[in-house]
């Protein structure tokens, strides 16, 4: 199945409460423990696409030393962000900032990780990003980066949206359907990983519907 690409910005006020309403609490819960995982007691992080910043706020939640800078291009998404975050009362560990994750602006070797969840399929070349990400990473700093997987065919797609539940509505089943058309196969990606030279990262397929890539923050390793 052919990759057919969906905006890059989701930025109206109906996305984003639209995605901010979507149960991800499972999948959110199950990467921000894994970035605990990789991560340190401490330190600076970078998520890109942070969106409504449901990820950031669960792992400041388990890790208070942690900072966490998190980026996205939708001002929409990240108002909704900016409001979740100050519901939690965690303004004093987690800043949104509107950046463009192609082009950062953050010095070399700033970040001790770099995580990111559902970017990459927003990209349509997502290669000046994990460039970008391996600049600024500090050496053998963290990297979580998880996103979906294009199915083979429409008709594991049409199961896999079937799947998710009749909790959601149309227009939440259209925008999981678009991003799995959106998608990257596995060896996609494996060439832009190799392309963007993170030789260090480990890639694999993570459910039936999802890959990563991640590397331990060996820097500072975990307690």
């Amino acid at each position: 199945m052919q990759r057919v690409t969906e905006p890059e910005v989701m930025d109206t006020q109906e996305e984003a409460i639209a995605y901010d309403a979507m149960d991800f609490t499972e999948v959110n819960t199950a990467f921000a423990k894994r970035a605990i995982e990789l991560g340190s007691l401490s330190g600076l992080m970078l998520d890109a696409g942070t969106g409504t910043a449901r990820i950031p706020i669960l792992i400041c939640q388990e890790r208070p030393q942690w900072q966490i800078i998190g980026i996205d291009l939708a001002e929409s998404m990240l108002q909704v962000g900016r409001k979740n975050v100050e519901q939690a009362g965690l303004q004093q560990q987690i800043t949104l900032e509107s950046v463009d994750a192609k082009q950062l602006p953050y010095a070399d070797a700033h970040f001790d990780m770099v995580i990111s969840n559902s970017l990459i399929h927003h990209l349509p070349d997502p290669l000046p990003f994990l460039k970008e990400l391996k600049r600024v990473l500090k050496p053998n700093g963290g990297i979580l980066i998880r996103d979906l997987l294009r199915p083979m065919n429409e008709d594991i797609m049409n199961g896999l949206v079937d799947s998710i539940g009749t909790e959601y509505d149309e227009h939440q089943k259209m925008l999981f359907r678009d991003s799995l058309h959106a998608a990257f196969t596995l060896d996609e990606v494996n060439q832009l990983v190799s392309d963007a030279g993170l030789e260090g990262a480990k890639l694999y397929q993570s459910s039936d519907r999802h890959w990563t890539l991640d590397q331990l923050g060996r820097n500072n390793p975990p307690a």
